[in-house]
């Protein structure tokens, strides 16, 4: 079993994989998402929101994945640090932006939520403030990774802020337990069962399925085109090599003649 995951965590087997399973994935995310916003569009409107609940179908799934995202990023670091495995360093800054995409989604449908509901865009609430110091991490992230030169160095400083930076993904699921905040408790997922009507869950879901999906789809892109950039640098640089030594001796070969 540990051969085989190790075969499989291989990036060149990891590209074939990914041609394979990129199709499948796409298909999937299409239909989830046509059945998700089908849902979304015919669910009754909620008998104090109304309509703006639609918002729900968007920020949710968004919230769920920049979480999701974050914490993908963090089993890779972990990777990255201990094993040193090229795989889990790539999964982890392919990760990056993608989380960062979604947390933005979050943040502005939070913010347009919120206005006709708080009467306010923009509230320090303790869910509010937790999510934005989470795309503040993300692109604090996605910086360091453009700063730093080497590639060693860049993956090790990156995957320990990572892991410090995990600290606030548990303050921001459970900050509406812990505070009093504006923003409303989990309705989905409780122990005496969901708040949500059945007729409004079930899109829910099904969007958050395909936010899954669409991150699932991108990421796998994203980390085979990271694969595919770090072989192309390390051929140039190898190029480059080739082409400095044979220049270095044809100089020789000029000198002595």
């Amino acid at each position: 079993m540990k051969v085989g995951f190790i075969a499989y965590a291989n990036p060149t087997n990891f590209l074939h994989i990914a041609a394979k399973l990129l199709p499948w994935l796409w298909a999937l995310t299409a239909l989830a998402f046509a059945l998700g916003l089908f849902g979304a569009f015919t669910a009754p409107p909620d008998y104090q929101q109304g309509e703006m609940v639609r918002i729900m179908y968007i920020h949710v799934p968004a919230a769920w994945v920049a979480m999701l995202a974050y914490t993908l990023m963090a089993i890779s670091a972990v990777g990255s640090l201990v094993w040193r495995h090229p795989l889990a360093n790539a999964a982890q800054k392919a990760a990056g932006p993608l989380g960062a995409a979604f947390t933005f989604i979050c943040l502005v449908t939070g913010s347009l939520w919120g206005k006709p509901m708080w009467g306010t865009y923009w509230v320090w609430d303790a869910r509010l403030t937790s999510v934005l110091v989470l795309f503040l991490i993300y692109l604090g992230l996605i910086g360091l990774w453009q700063t730093i030169e080497d590639a060693s160095r860049a993956a090790r400083a990156a995957s320990i802020m990572t892991l410090v930076g995990f600290i606030n993904i548990p303050i921001v699921k459970f900050s509406v337990d812990w505070w009093n905040t504006l923003h409303q408790p989990a309705s989905v997922f409780r122990i005496e069962g969901s708040a949500i009507a059945g007729p409004m869950l079930w899109p829910l879901l099904v969007m958050s399925l395909a936010y899954t999906l669409l991150f699932a789809t991108l990421h796998v892109m994203a980390v085979r085109n990271e694969i595919m950039r770090r072989r192309a640098q390390r051929l140039a640089i190898m190029l480059a090599a080739v082409g400095e030594s044979a220049g270095a001796r044809m100089q020789l070969v000029e000198a002595v003649s």
